[in-house]
């Protein structure tokens, strides 16, 4: 099994070694690594993790900025990850932090770290371990900050 980290220069968290680490707590599988601009290039990239080094998941990882026109980039970049997955019948596990979401950098930083590495977690049980997921079912579960815990009647 292969898994794809695609992460950002653009990102100010190291997020695909986070990502690598993670993985490698999880499963013994191989691991793909590339890393690009900022986010509105992982569509692409993480297509040619999928179809030219043949990854059975792939991670995307990035970190848009907080003004509107980075929050539309974070969008069309989503857009283009949702195409490639249709288009690879493969998942492609979006991991961005808006850099918003943050008092400040220490914040920053741990979010970046806290979501990148349950969103691995995520990725080793989506491809090795989907009972996981499913016994995790409607109980509101986020990645980064606290679970929101399921909704009461």
């Amino acid at each position: 099994m292969k898994v794809g980290v695609a992460d950002t220069t653009f990102s100010r968290v190291n997020m695909g070694a986070i990502a690598i680490d993670e993985l490698k707590k999880h499963a013994s599988v191989a691991i793909e690594r590339v890393t690009v601009p900022g986010v509105k290039d992982l569509p692409v990239a993480c297509k040619k993790l999928i179809e030219e080094r043949r990854c059975e998941i792939v991670m995307a990882l990035g970190m848009p900025g907080g003004k509107d026109k980075d929050k539309l980039c974070a969008h069309e970049a989503s857009q283009g990850l949702i195409m490639c997955q249709l288009m690879t019948n493969h998942h492609i596990i979006e991991v961005f932090v808006h850099e918003d979401e943050a008092k400040d950098d220490a914040e920053l930083a741990w979010l970046a770290e806290q979501r990148t590495r349950e969103h691995a977690e995520n990725a080793v049980n989506l491809l090795l371990h989907p009972e996981v997921l499913t016994r995790n079912a409607g109980t509101g579960q986020r990645q980064g900050f606290e679970d929101a815990g399921p909704a009461r009647r």
